[in-house]
């Protein structure tokens, strides 16, 4: 039962060299884990030469086109010149590979720093860095990854907390705000034009250097509204995110027009997230590596924060 349950228990510092070997990699033994929970990442070393970085894609997530749709689409946005990470591509122009049940990637090592959002040349170059990605995503749309929309990302979410996880003192409440909720946000992304996008673009998954901020993690990408690449770089009070969002704009309307329709869905997409992040920690706690991770997660605190953060979210979406 263990191993159906955590696969990733499988995942030994010898399966994972051997994986490794199969690309034809001359590895020293040297395994490093990092910082990823959905997946595992580790920086490997190799004999002779830089380090390289393996991804390991969590089991029965995605299917094998869904990540290759994830890679191509990297693939695409380099060869428009976009500072995005792509993984590495085998003699045989493969990207994604399999070994003993598991798919997986392999990176280069790239070195950089999160950048400081509240710099005025920092937003204008994520807002111009933005349009172009999202020009290309409005040309290469998905076929084989989800949207982002209010029943995925929110009902569904909602269902699973409801019946699997959330305490029963905690449930009604729970299930009373999200009711009120829902009918607003599925109101406000009705009009949602949805294009490939990032999906997860926040300050984490942006390796700042040579003021060029490269793209990583591409795991979340999805058919989404643009405004959902642009609301997760605002921080802040409501008027720091208002001067936030007037110096990404106009750069952003260099290359793309900007998506102004979109402004009355960022607190939808908020609420989406809080809702979507909960029920995917929620899913993951049987995981080993979840619970000394997210220690303040599932606690008396955190569930009477949660209803109260989703209460205050409803009264901002009943002002929209």
């Amino acid at each position: 039962m263990n191993e159906i349950q955590h696969p990733f228990e499988q995942l030994s510092p010898e399966l994972i060299l051997n994986a490794i070997e199969t690309q034809n990699f001359a590895v020293n033994g040297s395994v490093t884990a990092l910082n990823s929970y959905e997946n595992r990442v580790y920086q490997i070393g190799i004999e002779d030469d830089l380090p390289l970085i393996v991804k390991f894609y969590r089991p029965a997530r995605w299917n094998h086109a869904q990540i290759q749709e994830e890679h191509d689409f990297c693939f695409t946005l380099k060869a428009h010149d976009l500072p995005v990470i792509t993984p590495l591509k085998n003699t045989q122009n493969n990207s994604l590979f399999e070994f003993q049940g598991f798919s997986f990637a392999l990176f280069p090592r790239t070195g950089g720093y999160a950048p400081e959002l509240d710099h005025q040349d920092n937003l204008s170059i994520m807002g111009r860095t933005l349009a172009r990605l999202h020009n290309i995503g409005a040309t290469h749309k998905f076929q084989h990854r989800p949207i982002l929309s209010a029943k995925s990302f929110g009902q569904d979410a909602i269902n699973f907390v409801t019946e699997s996880f959330i305490p029963f003192e905690y449930r009604s409440a729970y299930q009373g705000v999200c009711q009120e909720i829902m009918p607003i946000i599925t109101q406000h992304m009705q009009e949602a034009h949805n294009i490939s996008v990032h999906g997860d673009l926040h300050v984490g998954n942006i390796l700042m250097r040579d003021n060029i901020p490269n793209l990583v993690d591409f795991d979340d990408s999805r058919l989404a509204p643009a405004i959902q690449d642009i609301w997760m770089l605002l921080s802040g009070d409501p008027h720091e995110q208002e001067a936030q969002l007037q110096k990404i704009i106009p750069s952003y309307g260099e290359f793309r027009p900007f998506p102004y329709n979109e402004l009355g869905m960022i607190e939808s997409l908020r609420t989406l997230r809080m809702i979507h992040h909960t029920a995917w920690l929620a899913k993951r706690w049987h995981d080993p590596a979840f619970p000394p991770a997210f220690t303040w997660f599932n606690t008396h605190q955190f569930w009477q924060q949660h209803v109260d953060d989703l209460n205050q979210q409803l009264v901002k979406l009943d002002h929209h």
